[in-house]
């Protein structure tokens, strides 16, 4: 399938001309996206914390927002209250670090589980008109669906009124197959889930990166730093010269398929070594996103696993986000990371406009 013009979009959110009356904390703030989507619907970002010092000048530089590095299990609640403007709303949002409850670790012992607890004693200790969580949706029932629900009933118990569902990343114009589990909680009354703007119309992987330049493995854009691409081995050049969109390594001829893949335990793993499909949206963008061995990440078309740049597009960034100061030399599993990490960009925006919708009402 050659590539054609994709559908245009507006940025995500308008800038609307009267700002909210609110600020805005992120716990585990990351790259930003949460806060990128907020920003976007015109929140004044005041500060955004984390431990990881790589996503500094992602988050400082795209969201006029400083960045402070700390560990949210040894920060109080004093530290944040100071953070928010005095006579403004305070909203304070968060995704506390999701590969613990992911379906990839397997042994649930990760202790950066219980940093949820962490968020809900800042959010007893500051008692800000609003909060926002998001997270992978196995946290329902991680531990028998007790981590999540002693949060919610800490949140009722200071007199919060809380929603929550799994949201589908599409349903609000994300061109990524990605469900996250979403909480709001208000003390200035009850308050709605964002609905959906796009269940009419998906936007694809065609819609998102059909007009970026092509790139062959290994290349990168001269205009844009960010649009590189890994280098694949001879063996792999081959088996995506084998792979058809949506297809598998079953696909291939037999020399072609791994040896792990022949043998009994290696047989149901066909989530690998794929090419996407223009036409729909990618699948769920992980840290190792640029590795054509590492999931459906295949170009649906070049020669290649998705640039750095095309990850960061599916997870809703704007084209023009920066991960990495200029000149600065580019590692694919730094930004890979920051990028499959981060909060998608355009759920983040909905959930805002959800969180402005509510804050208008109550006033």
């Amino acid at each position: 399938m050659t590539a054609a013009s994709p559908t245009k979009e507006a940025k995500v959110g308008p800038q609307r001309e009267k700002k909210p009356r609110a600020t805005v904390v992120d716990l585990f703030c990351g790259a930003g996206g949460l806060s990128h989507g907020f920003h976007s619907e015109g929140f004044d970002i005041v500060g955004g914390i984390d431990t990881d010092e790589a996503c500094r000048y992602a988050f400082e530089h795209n969201n006029d927002a400083p960045f402070i590095r700390r560990d949210v299990a040894r920060l109080t609640g004093s530290e944040v209250e100071r953070l928010f403007v005095p006579g403004k709303r305070r909203v304070l949002v968060g995704c506390a670090p999701c590969q613990p409850f992911s379906t990839y670790n397997q042994k649930n012992d990760d202790p950066k589980w219980n940093l949820l607890s962490y968020f809900g004693n800042l959010i007893n200790q500051v008692r800000p008109d609003v909060v926002s969580m998001e997270n992978v949706p196995r946290l329902l029932n991680f531990k028998d669906g007790s981590v999540f629900r002693q949060f919610v009933d800490r949140l009722e118990a200071s007199d919060y009124h809380v929603v929550w569902k799994v949201l589908y990343g599409p349903d609000f114009g994300l061109a990524q197959t990605r469900s996250r589990l979403v909480l709001l909680a208000s003390r200035l009354g009850p308050i709605a889930l964002p609905e959906p703007t796009h269940r009419d119309k998906y936007r694809t992987v065609m819609d998102e990166i059909g007009a970026l330049p092509a790139l062959s493995h290994g290349e990168a854009d001269e205009a844009d730093p960010l649009h590189r691409t890994s280098r694949l081995s001879a063996i792999n050049v081959r088996r995506i010269d084998a792979s058809k969109p949506g297809g598998t390594w079953r696909d291939w001829d037999d020399d072609l398929v791994a040896k792990c893949h022949k043998v009994e335990t290696g047989r149901g793993y066909s989530s690998v070594y794929g090419r996407m499909k223009w036409d729909e949206p990618s699948p769920t963008i992980t840290t190792q996103f640029f590795g054509f061995g590492n999931g459906r990440f295949g170009h649906p078309e070049q020669p290649r696993a998705l640039s750095l740049r095309e990850g960061a597009m599916l997870q809703g960034f704007p084209r023009d986000y920066e991960f990495v100061p200029p000149g600065k030399r580019i590692q694919f599993k730094a930004v890979g990371r920051l990028i499959g990490n981060a909060v998608p960009v355009k759920l983040a925006a909905a959930i805002a406009r959800a969180v402005r919708s509510h804050l208008e009402n109550a006033e």
